[in-house]
């Protein structure tokens, strides 16, 4: 049996070479796991680390009964990180939070008390502790997504989210799609919520991202998910004799 149907929110915590930053996370998430609204879990999902990442995670799920892990001895990227946690997990809700805690678990019970209601809760990064630059990198990439999705989003990169596990592992995933979490719900006719959550700066180990993947890749993946929308199946089934 998969254990993680024995929660009703399974965190997906990506990592790729953040072994300086497990300590911390190890500390923050146990410590939120007895405070959470619901009964919770963690899943590491390593994506092929060359550090001792795989190591540590292993060392904290020893120590944590509701601390669990997935791992690949490939770097596949973050998008596929988080599909491969998504299809593991069978908790009811998904949650999703980066290993470099620039947010904070305990607002996971901000979202939480909204999940009921909406197939996707996200955070925005309110007083966001970021460079000028890399805020400016994010605005121009967030403008040009909602005018090419019509997400109406704010802040799609803010790595706090809530899925309903349900909806989330209908979604047509692709490299890059963790950028477009909002408008591929709106194709399930899933609902989505944003809330002001708190952020932090980064205070141990390097950020995998820059000026060329922040910007080259949203701009291009608009252009993929507008063809993707275009052609997107969608059914249900009204009437059937398939039950015994």
């Amino acid at each position: 049996m998969n254990k993680t149907s024995n929660y009703e929110l399974s965190i997906i915590v990506p990592v790729y070479n953040e072994e300086d930053n497990l300590d911390r996370v190890e500390k923050e998430l146990s410590a939120f796991l007895p405070k959470a609204i619901v009964k919770s879990c963690v899943l590491f999902v390593n994506d092929g680390s060359k550090d001792s990442s795989l190591k540590k995670i292993e060392a904290i799920c020893d120590r944590h009964s509701d601390f669990f892990y997935i791992s690949s001895d490939d770097n596949h990227g973050l998008s596929t990180a988080m599909k491969a946690g998504i299809d593991t997990i069978e908790s009811k809700y998904t949650g999703y939070i980066d290993s470099d805690l620039q947010t904070n678990p305990e607002d996971f019970n901000l979202l939480l008390k909204y999940a009921p209601d909406y197939q996707l809760v996200s955070g925005i990064r309110a007083k966001r502790k970021d460079s000028v630059f890399k805020k400016l990198q994010s605005k121009i990439a967030n403008g040009f997504r909602r005018k090419m999705t019509g997400d109406t989003a704010t802040d799609t990169g803010c790595p706090l989210k809530i899925m309903w596990s349900s909806y989330a592992k209908k979604l047509p995933f692709f490299d890059g799609m963790h950028r477009f979490l909002p408008a591929l719900m709106l194709l399930e006719d899933g609902k989505f919520k944003e809330l002001p959550v708190r952020h932090y700066p980064r205070i141990a180990g390097v950020s995998k991202y820059h000026l060329w993947n922040r910007l080259k890749g949203p701009f291009l993946d608009c252009f993929a998910y507008r063809w993707m929308k275009k052609r997107y199946i969608r059914y249900h089934v009204d009437e059937d004799n398939l039950k015994m």
